[in-house]
């Protein structure tokens, strides 16, 4: 809105143009207006706002997977979005390795088709840690992908397609359904050259190596949900349902951890001289009272009091209470 100027400030022009001060040509000539390239060849279809929250939804998707990779692989693995682009379907197939590790998806009930693609060396990696190997890095030369290691990957793309609809369903029911594998990017068509789609490019760490992943979402396979992703409500959604998630597969790794227990029966201190005098079948005298309690330490940390017995035969400890913190000495 162009600015309003006091009477004051009138008057003060004036005279600067009758003075000569100001040049009356200084002020007709308009500003120089900043104007912002378009490409017209490349419309966005997707909007700014609905890009991120296209990120937050595969963030949450890339968290999950990371913890079922985690306890399939029993390896440390770690999944994060590197970028949210919209870009020519050509252009997305010409970045894509040859020969690679595509899996066409078929949005359930509908004729519409995404990607979810493998870098070979993950696939690799993947099938040689589930069938028990050390998992090292596969050179960056690959070969296909055979038959019998795709029937291995089926099993983890299902139930990384599960992770995905779970992600989607704070925004809307979206169901996945594998149809196939290929390996040569030109027999996948999914759109039409010249049609716009929504890649997400993911980098998968499994160890100290790592690894590109992606997702790719024709624009016409998103249009009904395109208007829900409102930042906002998809960023609380996301975050309490990715807590529960993550809630859940902890206390799932914890029922399942060993811990190492030990109990101590008391000490005893002896002279160096008595210590090279010992033979079998020697006494040594400790300091714990009969009917005292001995302490329980679960990894090395003193955690409860016990009392010593025998169950069925067996040596055992009954818990008696747990061990206060003024109490470890």
């Amino acid at each position: 809105m162009p600015q309003v100027l006091s009477q004051q400030e009138i008057d003060v022009l004036l005279t600067g143009i009758s003075s000569g001060t100001v040049e009356v040509e200084d002020l007709l000539r308009e500003p120089t207006k900043q104007v912002l390239p378009y490409d017209f060849r490349r419309p966005n279809r997707i909007s700014k706002s609905q890009l991120r929250s296209l990120q937050s939804i595969h963030e949450s998707f890339a968290e999950t997977v990371a913890y079922y990779l985690l306890s399939r692989l029993q390896a440390l693995a770690s999944i994060g979005v590197t970028s949210v682009d919209q870009l020519f379907y050509s252009e997305y197939l010409l970045s894509l390795p040859r020969p690679g590790c595509l899996y066409i998806v078929e949005l359930e009930n509908t004729q519409r088709q995404i990607i979810l693609e493998l870098s070979p060396q993950l696939a690799l990696i993947v099938v040689e840690r589930l069938l028990g190997g050390e998992g090292v890095a596969v050179p960056p030369k690959t070969r296909s992908v055979t038959p019998i290691e795709q029937a291995v990957l089926k099993g983890v793309v299902e139930h990384m397609l599960r992770a995905l609809e779970e992600s989607w369903s704070s925004t809307a029911p979206m169901r996945f359904c594998l149809l196939r594998m290929e390996t040569e990017p030109d027999f996948v068509q999914i759109a039409s050259a010249s049609e716009i789609v929504a890649v997400i490019s993911m980098q998968v760490t499994v160890g100290i190596h790592s690894y590109a992943m992606s997702l790719c979402y024709p624009t016409f396979a998103l249009e009904e949900v395109l208007s829900r992703l409102e930042r906002q409500q998809i960023t609380h959604a996301a975050s309490y349902e990715q807590q529960r998630l993550s809630r859940a597969i902890i206390q799932k790794h914890l029922q399942t951890m060993q811990l190492q227990i030990s109990v101590e029966l008391g000490t005893a201190t002896i002279t160096v001289g008595e210590l090279l005098q010992l033979r079998a079948g020697d006494v040594l005298r400790l300091d714990t009272q009969p009917t005292g309690l001995l302490p329980l330490a679960i990894e090395g940390q003193p955690k409860l009091w016990v009392r010593p017995g025998s169950i069925a035969g067996r040596r055992a400890v009954q818990i008696v209470r747990p061990i206060r913190p003024e109490e470890i000495g």
